[in-house]
């Protein structure tokens, strides 16, 4: 069942009413209080232009444990050799805006809507939301955007421009960071290779909520 979020009230149902597909509800706004009341429940928007606002709560979800996390010898030689400069969340709204620029793989134009970018640049100047930089000869040439939630880091989306910089942005944070999970949402071969695996919804819960 798919329910209608009330405008006036910040809350959510229970994400285990939510959908096969995940699809739980629709409706609502952007604010930073529904969606940090979102994060912490395991809850995330996805829609597209011209949409109205759905929220998902995937049943299983796609995760790194970083301590798990699988580093080729190619990529390994790659970040020894120091190809690229990484940094912490000093560019956040220029990370943001290259990933609107990725389209979702059978979807048109981009998920990253310009409410959505608002949005997140409002939760990163709040210090919620956080980005990877990654540079190569002073330009910015791929990153990554999520949320801090505790131990776990909520990703968003990634871009690179070239080969091999959004995988040196996601690495770093998991090498560097401290955090017990990072969560990709919904997997690819990408991710996969990385070492993401598949997890239940309580499992995800469990860690989000500091009980694991």
């Amino acid at each position: 069942m798919v329910f209608r979020l009330d405008d006036q009230e910040i809350s959510f149902p229970d994400p285990a009413l939510a959908d096969p597909d995940g699809l739980l509800a629709i409706g609502g706004d952007l604010s930073v209080d529904r969606l940090l009341l979102a994060y912490h429940h395991g809850i995330f928007p996805w829609f597209s232009e011209d949409d109205p606002i759905c929220w998902y709560s995937p049943h299983e979800r796609c995760v790194i444990y970083p301590k798990d996390l699988k580093i080729s010898k190619s990529m390994a030689k790659i970040l020894k050799d120091g190809v690229f400069k990484i940094s912490y969340n000093e560019a956040f709204p220029e990370v943001i805006r290259n990933c609107a620029k990725v389209g979702r793989k059978d979807q048109p134009g981009t998920w990253i809507t310009k409410e959505m970018q608002e949005a997140y640049i409002a939760l990163n100047a709040y210090g919620f939301a956080k980005s990877v930089e990654v540079w190569k000869d002073g330009k910015l040439c791929g990153g990554l955007y999520g949320l801090e939630i505790g131990s776990v880091f909520c990703g968003e989306s990634m871009f690179s421009l070239v080969s091999n910089a959004s995988k040196a942005a996601l690495i770093w944070l998991c090498q560097h960071k401290g955090f017990k999970l990072i969560d990709c949402q919904v997997p690819n071969d990408h991710l996969m290779s990385l070492g993401a695996v598949m997890i239940s919804r309580e499992q995800y819960n469990h860690v989000l909520q500091g009980e694991s």
